[in-house]
């Protein structure tokens, strides 16, 4: 009976930040879960754009001991959905190497996600949604949720799994945009999601 159990899935994604009025992370997650599959079980989060806030939340929300963690953030100038393999103990504004310090002291150089990252992007791709694994999540709030999803997966024992995925801005965050970015439909973006989650459900009935 356990092993068929429908696994848990925690989404996250994060509030508008800088100049964006919307975050196409959260746009994705909202439009994906107008029709949400029977399994897995899907819990949501929304972040702010704070470090210290985002550390705490996500340690307190990973104490359930879910299957999975997807967290999604936008990716501005990105044409495709990136799912990031690695996540660098590290934080800082790039191209400001004197404010780089580690996310966590006692930790790891890196962690990198035991997803089947390449086959999701596949499939992904299959739909006609240009998709692709990425190595570098960045040095940011982005790196810093996949680095530390798994930091406090492996220092509490939980069984999580995570990984985290840029989507492109929302083509309706650029419409009024004064630069000229590449963008995705939601609808778009929440199909690839959507996808991943059947991919999920599919791995645990494996």
């Amino acid at each position: 009976y356990l092993k068929h159990m429908s696994p848990r899935v925690l989404l996250t994604a994060f509030e508008p930040s800088e100049d964006w009025q919307e975050n196409a992370s959260w746009l994705t997650l909202v439009e994906m879960t107008r029709n949400l599959p029977t399994t897995p079980q899907v819990t949501t989060r929304r972040y702010p754009v704070c470090f210290d806030e985002v550390k705490r939340r996500l340690q307190d929300d990973l104490k359930a001991n879910y299957d999975y963690a997807i967290h999604l953030g936008q990716a501005p100038g990105q044409g495709r959905i990136e799912l990031e393999k690695i996540g660098l103990n590290v934080s800082g504004r790039e191209g400001h190497a004197e404010t780089f310090v580690p996310l966590m002291e006692d930790g790891p150089v890196a962690f990198q996600s035991s997803l089947p990252l390449g086959m999701w992007a596949a499939r992904i791709r299959e739909t006609g949604i240009p998709a692709e694994v990425s190595y570098h999540a960045g040095t940011f709030l982005c790196n810093a949720t996949l680095y530390l999803s798994q930091y406090f997966a492996s220092l509490h024992g939980l069984k999580t799994q995570a990984t985290f995925v840029h989507v492109p801005l929302a083509t309706s965050q650029i419409v009024e945009c004064n630069h000229n970015f590449a963008s995705m439909p939601t609808t778009m973006a929440a199909a690839a999601l959507r996808l991943i989650l059947d991919e999920i459900a599919m791995l645990d009935c494996a």
